[in-house]
């Protein structure tokens, strides 16, 4: 049964507004060469590397961590990561980020969400990643009905996937902008967007047990998003790999966890209050605490600086 209505409905004490998300953790089979894309395709730094994982971001905290198991495989119609965002400081970056796939000639498809700017690619294993950019400025997203929304600042309406006017992005560099450097360090993980067996199931955990507003819910169109702070999104829900899909096997590859970073360790107990009132299990890592959603996606609840 979809109870996506009657939770968008509830009342439940929200997760702190400053929660954002912190890193994803992948498994990998070729780990040399999911580090090269990583480093050179998509310029994030190589922060370290020992027996058989590594970490690599912005210069500061991960953004992203990979673990090596050299016979794993990809499943189709599982649950898991659809994509993770990289949230570029501005427009120009995204265009530095963007300007370099085309150069190497990566696959991408850029898109206009109006409220943000994106492209859209895979790693060589096949993870979903969004690069972009926020652009309040050029229009807005809502919800009415079921159906999202995007509108333009000059009032008109758009689906809010155009495709994006890469002459005008581009036009924010100059030739001597080079675009083998690395990412700048503001850059960090806007939001995951993962594949669920069921959305109402999914909206009772990251809403009710962890507290993320509800941000809108389309059910006809098998998605939802939550945020904390009024954030367009923090994580992204669906439902496109089929209700009732099943969790990949343990020898796929593809996502681990990934992890929700609270500003302090109160807000992480407000947290831990709900799940334990749910009775939901928690394994203490050296990382965090982690925990599985309904769809067996790993979550790792950490503290701000804590990793």
């Amino acid at each position: 049964m979809n109870t996506s209505h009657q939770i968008l409905a509830s009342n439940t004490s929200s997760i702190h507004p400053d929660t954002r998300i912190g890193h994803v953790s992948l498994v990998v089979a070729d780990l040399e060469n999911q580090i090269a894309f990583y480093q050179q395709t998509l310029g994030l730094h190589l922060h370290w590397r020992e027996s058989g994982q590594a970490g690599l971001g912005a210069g500061g905290e991960d953004l992203v961590q990979l673990v090596e198991k050299p016979t794993a495989r990809r499943y189709r119609r599982v649950t898991g990561l659809y994509h993770f965002a990289v949230l570029f400081p501005n427009r120009r970056e995204l265009a530095r980020a963007v300007a370099r796939l085309f150069a190497l000639h990566y696959p991408n498809y850029p898109t206009d969400h109006i409220l943000t700017k994106s492209t859209y690619l895979d790693d060589p294993e096949g993870n979903g990643i969004e690069l972009y950019a926020e652009s309040p400025e050029d229009g807005s997203w809502s919800m009415s009905g079921g159906e999202f929304i995007a509108r333009r600042a000059d009032g008109t309406l758009s689906d809010g996937r155009e495709p994006l006017d890469l002459p005008a992005l581009f036009s924010l560099l100059s030739q001597e902008d080079r675009l083998d450097v690395p990412v700048p360090p503001q850059t960090r993980l806007g939001h995951v967007h993962l594949h669920v067996h069921d959305l109402g199931a999914a909206l009772e955990f990251y809403h009710r047990r962890l507290g993320f507003d509800v941000m809108g819910a389309a059910p006809m169109h098998r998605m939802a998003f939550v945020s904390a702070g009024g954030y367009h999104h923090h994580i992204g829900l669906n439902t496109w790999q089929g209700e009732g899909a099943p969790p990949p096997p343990p020898d796929a590859l593809g996502l681990r966890y990934f992890s929700i970073e609270l500003p302090a360790q109160a807000a992480l107990e407000e947290v831990l209050t709900r799940l334990d009132e749910a009775r939901l299990p928690l394994q203490q890592t050296e990382q965090g605490l982690l925990l599985y959603d309904p769809s067996h996606n790993g979550v790792l609840l950490t503290i701000a600086g804590s990793t």
